[in-house]
């Protein structure tokens, strides 16, 4: 009876390749299926207008978008500087701290987006669990699922400290109340739910139990250079 061993696993090169291709052909087909309205929006933004490029939803994606060739180029660099400084996991750390801040800081821009009269509307606040979750809507619902969806799936990848699906909870609902808070204390003419806190929470859990294989853990930390000892005076 002969025993065939398993092939070998793919070089990380291989792997690295294959991560790039994949975020090349995702940034391809989402640019394929938004196509007609970015194209509304790519007049405005590519003369530096402010109105109609990022004070709109097409503008701020179209961006987005745009902004993905520069921040794979700065996942290389960093990646590059952690690998000559002898830095452990320097492409997986770098992956994540440049795709937690890209795939994180525009939804931000959206959620602080003013309505259409800021300043004049009363602040609004509804603090009814539940009760504003059916009139979110799938779009809705969806969009408040994936505020902080990049910080859930990158921050367990970047520190060994939040890789604990309690802890990107809390995180997740912290940084999500002090996004409501904002909006209130800045009277964006937006509502302040606890609707939104929960679906934020329950999105940034969702995408680290999805990114849990590459979780940074306490091993993966370099070990601290060793002290030599001072002698003490006698």
């Amino acid at each position: 009876m002969t025993h065939r061993t398993p092939p070998p696993p793919p070089p990380r090169r291989a792997r690295r390749l294959a991560l790039l291709g994949l975020a090349v052909l995702g940034t391809a087909g989402a640019l394929f299926a938004l196509r007609g309205p970015l194209l509304m929006a790519a007049p405005r933004c590519a003369a530096g207008q402010w109105h109609g490029c990022l004070d709109t939803f097409n503008g701020v994606v179209l961006v987005t978008l745009a902004m993905v060739p520069l921040s794979l180029l700065g996942v290389w660099a960093l990646a590059r500087w952690r690998r000559a400084a002898g830095r452990a996991l320097a492409w997986r750390t770098s992956l994540a701290e440049v795709g937690l801040v890209h795939g994180t800081v525009p939804f931000l821009w959206l959620t602080l987006m003013p309505g259409a009269a800021p300043g004049v509307a009363p602040a609004r606040v509804s603090l009814v669990p539940l009760r504003d979750l059916a009139t979110m809507g799938a779009l809705g619902i969806t969009g408040n699922l994936l505020v902080f969806a990049s910080l859930g799936f990158f921050a367990p990848m970047r520190s060994a400290a939040l890789a604990s699906a309690p802890r990107i909870l809390a995180l997740g609902a912290g940084c999500s109340i002090l996004v409501e808070t904002a909006q209130y204390a800045l009277r964006l003419d937006r509502v302040s739910s606890v609707d939104d806190v929960l679906v934020n929470a329950t999105g940034a859990v969702l995408a680290a139990l999805a990114s849990r294989r590459w979780w940074r853990t306490a091993q993966d930390a370099p070990p601290e250079p060793v002290r030599p000892a001072v002698a003490s005076a006698a």
